[in-house]
């Protein structure tokens, strides 16, 4: 059995261009352009980021997670999870690369389980970074569990009609198409009676409650939204994949999603800790520099040793992705690099924002989206608690109980059992 630490040296050549790239061209956008990553380009951005856009085709690196046939390379999560691992420290490096949620696992499953009138219709665009897209399907009385999900289809005719209400749709504001989960059996269980939609945005009964924003952000200038589907009639061939498919699809879609998250905070929590050695090094107190501080020096070890433990277990749970091409198969270590997520990322942040003190709290460094960001990751793709429960059951699956009154490693008669075998031997 090998074991590789490494990958080819063409692929390392891609991400060191990967990594001078986002240093040089794209963080200045993040720097003076903050929030508007996700917005309609306009005259003044959209010849600026659409060279950008180019340069990256050039190098043969626009929407890496799609396979060659739809002008991606077909890297697999591997290298993916090394590529967001650049990516995830800058706003608009996921938009510039095409590589942006949720329009990634919008195209992936539209790929995979959309008709080639579909694909026309909304892929395409979503591949040539012109337009973005919204997933629309958790509930306000639901949160993220299918089972009390009430938004319905319904067929009339050859047409479906949605009606219900969906809450935190990703990226309603700027979309052109949105697609909802919504129930089409009531009579069977709600993981097998639920189907998607591809809806365009400006379908007559779509209405916007109102537009939700993160921790920190104006009222009403979210990319979430409250959203009322109002009677939405669509057309037959509206429906992605096959009626009920619902819950496959999104899990198709989620799988791969939960480690591209983990793979961004990876890189965003190598930012914090280098932030956090830097101003060890340069600040002066008490007579004696931050990094000379016991107190400091472990702040700075539990957090290199918890990113390299994270970082390492995510890239295996990508290999094993890879290796098996079944999402199923790796479950349990997508649950647990999902509930692991939101842990890293407040550890690691807080640390580096504390030891900056009061700048480190004000607006003058980037603190504040990454501290938002651990409460963000530990309820985006289903809450904390959810995965901890799936990766307990996936750990007692297969399991069992002690056969007796005491424990199987309960040293008497462990001590029996060994003088029995020695003797026979």
């Amino acid at each position: 059995m090998a074991w590789e630490f490494r990958t080819e040296p063409e692929f390392e050549k891609k991400l060191d261009w990967i990594r001078r790239f986002r240093e040089e061209c794209i963080e200045p956008l993040d720097i003076l352009h903050p929030g508007r990553a996700f917005h309609p380009l306009d005259g003044e951005l959209g010849p600026v980021v659409r060279k950008l856009k180019q340069q990256v085709r050039d190098q043969g690196l626009w929407a890496p997670h799609l396979g060659p046939e739809l002008g991606g390379r077909g890297f697999g999560q591997l290298k993916l999870a090394l590529i967001n691992e650049i990516l995830g420290s800058s706003g608009w490096a996921p938009v510039v690369f095409g590589t942006a949620a949720p329009d990634t696992g919008n195209a992936e499953i539209i790929a995979r389980y959309g008709t080639e009138e579909q694909k026309e219709r909304y892929l395409q665009p979503l591949l040539e970074g012109e337009c973005f897209s919204c997933f629309s399907m958790t509930e306000p009385q639901a949160g993220a569990d299918p089972r009390m999900f009430t938004t319905r289809a319904v067929r009339d005719g050859d047409d479906w009609v949605i009606t219900g209400r969906k809450f935190f749709s990703s990226n309603a504001r700027t979309s052109s198409f949105v697609i909802v989960m919504a129930v089409t059996d009531p009579d069977v269980d709600p993981y097998k009676g639920m189907s998607m939609f591809l809806v365009p945005s400006d379908t007559p009964g779509i209405r916007v409650e109102r537009h939700v924003g993160l921790l920190g952000e104006s009222t009403d200038e979210g990319m979430h939204a409250l959203i009322h589907y109002d009677g939405v009639r669509v057309p037959g061939d509206a429906l992605l994949g096959g009626e009920g498919q619902a819950f496959v699809i999104a899990q198709t879609r989620l799988g791969g999603g939960r480690v591209h998250h983990a793979m961004r905070v990876v890189g965003q929590c190598q930012k914090a800790l280098d932030m956090m050695a830097e101003r060890a090094l340069s600040r002066e107190t008490q007579g004696s520099r931050l990094a000379d501080k016991q107190l400091v020096q472990a702040d700075l070890a539990e957090s290199y040793a918890q990113l390299t433990q994270f970082r390492l277990f995510v890239l295996y749970t990508a290999w094993q992705i890879d290796e098996y091409q079944d999402y199923k198969r790796v479950r349990k270590d997508i649950a647990a690099i999902k509930f692991l997520t939101p842990k890293v990322m407040h550890d690691i942040v807080y640390r580096s924002m504390h030891l900056h003190g009061a700048l480190g709290v004000s607006n003058e460094m980037p603190f504040a989206d990454m501290w938002n960001g651990a409460a963000v990751m530990a309820v985006v793709d289903g809450p904390t608690e959810v995965h901890k429960i799936t990766v307990a059951r996936e750990v007692l699956r297969g399991r069992e109980p002690a056969p007796g009154l005491w424990p199987t490693q309960h040293l008497p008669a462990r001590r029996e059992w060994a003088r029995a075998r020695l003797a026979s031997l």
